[in-house]
């Protein structure tokens, strides 16, 4: 009677095991307002990028911020957060530049600034409270994600910032010479999938011109409404897909 009460209790622990849910993956997304805002005008792409990832296979955690840039991404301590919850297995897809672009100093305008470029030069900032911050260039801010997220057992991916409603001679304006190339050469360097998510929405805007593109920007040239926050979500899993990531396309829908 004993071993028949052993066998049941083995059976029903196996059983248990078997029906256990396995540790999914997470992918963890930073950046800024263009990667995380839900509103009636402005959505951010990450808002919509679980629509096209099948959520049983692993999970997205969006926890980009309206106005930070790589500087102060890390300076408010949101990188050291996503970093304390970070396991091997899972992926960090980054996307800053539109608020980089200020000369790097103390003022309103200039506290989000960083240096220009992918060099390891710096520059001490004299805070009021006496306190000194060390201000690195773009692609120095990129390094440290990249670095700190494989130290995790996690995989850095660098996604190229959304193009702007920005035009001339007919075709949108590229962030080819400055933050997105800066973000190439990291990805480059690094040895890390790089989207290019600012080509790849801009070639789709090239195809339909500006007077239908118009309306994804419903109140100026940076943040895209829903529409245009689902089309740069479906370019970022069209670069996924021409990656050489094959654990995460398997967890895209269809």
């Amino acid at each position: 009677m004993k071993k028949s009460y052993l066998y049941l209790f083995a059976i029903v622990i196996t059983a248990c095991v078997a029906l256990k849910p396995a540790n999914k993956p997470t992918l963890y997304l930073i950046g800024d307002s263009t990667v995380r805002n839900s509103n009636k005008d402005m959505w951010g792409w990450g808002s919509l990028l679980p629509d096209l990832f099948d959520t049983t296979k692993i999970s997205i955690q969006n926890n980009a911020m309206a106005g930070r840039s790589t500087r102060t991404f890390i300076k408010e301590k949101r990188w050291v957060k996503v970093l304390s919850m970070l396991k091997p297995g899972d992926y960090v897809m980054m996307q800053f530049g539109h608020n980089e672009g200020s000369k790097p100093d103390t003022s309103r305008n200039g506290y989000r600034g960083v240096l220009r470029g992918i060099g390891k030069d710096s520059v001490n900032l004299n805070w009021k409270d006496g306190s000194v911050e060390t201000v690195y260039t773009y692609g120095q801010y990129l390094r440290k994600f990249v670095d700190e997220a494989r130290a995790k057992g996690a995989t850095p991916i660098i996604l190229s910032m959304i193009p702007r409603n920005d035009w001339k001679d007919g075709k949108v304006i590229l962030a080819d010479k400055d933050f997105g190339l800066w973000a190439q050469q990291i990805a480059e360097e690094k040895n890390v999938t790089f989207i290019n998510l600012n080509k790849i929405t801009a070639d789709k805007y090239n195809a339909m011109g500006p007077e239908k593109v118009k309306p994804f920007f419903p109140n100026e040239h940076t943040h895209t409404n829903k529409d245009g926050a689902k089309m740069n979500a479906e370019s970022v899993v069209d670069g996924l897909k021409l990656s050489k990531e094959k654990k995460l396309k398997k967890a895209l829908n269809g």
